[in-house]
């Protein structure tokens, strides 16, 4: 591991609890982890908005997926989160702060909520969390989201969660299922100077 790795890789691994969340490491080793995370990739609604640079279609390619994200936090270049049942410990969903640049002080983040636990403003509240924990644990100076257009809820999310609207970048995410054809994306941004914004659960 390089020297600007070993400094900022995420030891131990982060748990944040706030706004009725448990945002805890995925287990890679977990069964019930690793199907949850399929099903959530294997969603319909997921894969139309979403193309992964690798598509994962069984459990062992979602086991190996979760074991690329434990090492990209061991690096120190991304930190992925189960969003869970702060009781239970349940998966929700997934939120990922993603492709950490330590030099420009910047990341990206992205995240999805299961079938049966969406209408609960579940991805709202896990991005809060995750976007105060890049501010004050990462140090990080900003935060970019990207959503392909058309997708209005996560557009809604960003915003209530002070993520600003700076423009369409055109061609820059893969259309639905495809690594041969493009589409725009709606890129915003959120600066650790940005005012806060108000608790997810009152808004």
């Amino acid at each position: 591991m390089s020297d600007v790795h070993e400094q900022f890789a995420v030891r131990p691994f982060p748990e944040l609890r706030g706004h009725g969340l448990w945002l805890r490491p995925w287990n890679a080793e977990s069964d019930a982890d690793v199907s949850a995370y399929l099903r959530g990739l294997s969603d319909p609604e997921f894969q139309r908005w979403n193309t992964p640079l690798r598509f994962v279609r069984d459990i062992d390619g979602a086991r190996e997926s979760l074991r690329s994200r434990t090492a990209s936090a061991t690096e120190g270049t991304g930190v992925s989160f189960c969003v869970a049942d702060p009781d239970t410990g349940a998966p929700l969903g997934h939120i990922g702060v993603n492709e950490i640049d330590h030099v420009m002080s910047c990341a990206r983040v992205g995240y999805w909520v299961l079938p049966d636990a969406r209408g609960r403003q579940i991805a709202t509240r896990a991005l809060d969390l995750a976007t105060r924990y890049s501010f004050t644990e990462l140090a990080l100076h900003r935060l970019d989201l990207g959503h392909a257009v058309g997708h209005d809820i996560s557009c809604r999310v960003a915003e209530r969660c002070g993520f600003r609207y700076e423009g369409t970048l055109r061609g820059a995410m893969f259309e639905a299922g495809r690594h041969d054809a493009f589409r725009d994306v709606h890129l915003h941004g959120r600066l650790a100077t940005d005012p806060e914004t108000p608790d997810p659960n009152r808004a």
